[in-house]
């Protein structure tokens, strides 16, 4: 049997220090949704899962306008552009209940109104009942409730004028022209509205069920890209 030298003694010791050092697996923090566990609701060339509503009222008082006149993706991009009229959205065909959604925006243009319709249910028209995260130019992350959607928020943003309208805490929204990020979490009961990173909104009590997700026209063009949504337990 060799006897151990003061050189194998001391790599022994080398390694159970390392050991010792490094951070067990369960004490790693959780990491974000890997690509694979995103669901691409927007697959960057056309729009298969979306279908449309359109108002009829102003320019398409006859009913004429249809998806194409509104909506069109563009493929060399990887972008969704609405020309902002008539008022009205497109929406998933599927339904959704807790997620996590992101998606990016940009005004190409002009300033505008715009918004992302949440667990919207019911008959199509302007609007439906969902809970809106709102695009309005310097008033992103602000939520509107929409005929009669629920959700109970921090007192003082409660618009006194309008009790369904719900301030954001701040304004941090990219120029005209630069893209800006949504992430939105709807976890049962519970909503959380991030606009470029920082939270703004938050709300609970809203009525957990399964709906759409839409995004409007109303007023101006916009542009979408990188919509993609994972699924949470609930």
């Amino acid at each position: 049997m060799t006897r151990p030298t003061i050189l194998s003694i001391f790599s022994l010791a080398a390694a159970a220090l390392v050991l010792l050092a490094t951070p067990s697996l369960a004490e790693e923090p959780a990491s974000p949704p890997n690509d694979s566990q995103w669901l691409q609701l927007f697959n960057g060339k056309d729009l298969t899962g979306w279908t449309y509503f359109l108002e009829k009222k102003g320019p398409n008082a006859d009913g004429s306008k249809k998806m194409a006149d509104v909506w069109s993706a563009d493929a060399e991009r990887g972008v969704i552009r609405c020309s902002g009229t008539p008022n009205g959205y497109i929406r998933t065909t599927g339904d959704y209940t807790s997620f996590v959604l992101r998606l990016e925006w940009r005004w190409p243009e002009k300033p505008g109104n715009s918004g992302v319709l949440l667990r919207m249910v019911g008959e199509d028209k302007v609007w439906p009942r969902s809970v809106e995260a709102q695009l309005q130019s310097g008033n992103a992350g602000d939520f509107w409730l929409i005929e009669g959607a629920a959700l109970d928020t921090d007192p003082a943003r409660v618009d006194p004028e309008r009790p369904r309208h719900r301030l954001r805490t701040k304004t941090n929204e990219k120029p005209i022209g630069e893209w800006n990020e949504y992430e939105i979490t709807f976890d049962g009961d519970r909503v959380v509205l991030k606009v470029n990173g920082d939270v703004l909104n938050e709300g609970t009590g809203a009525e957990v069920v399964a709906g759409k997700i839409c995004l409007q026209s109303e007023g101006a063009p916009i542009e979408f890209r990188n919509i993609r949504l994972t699924p949470t337990a609930r």
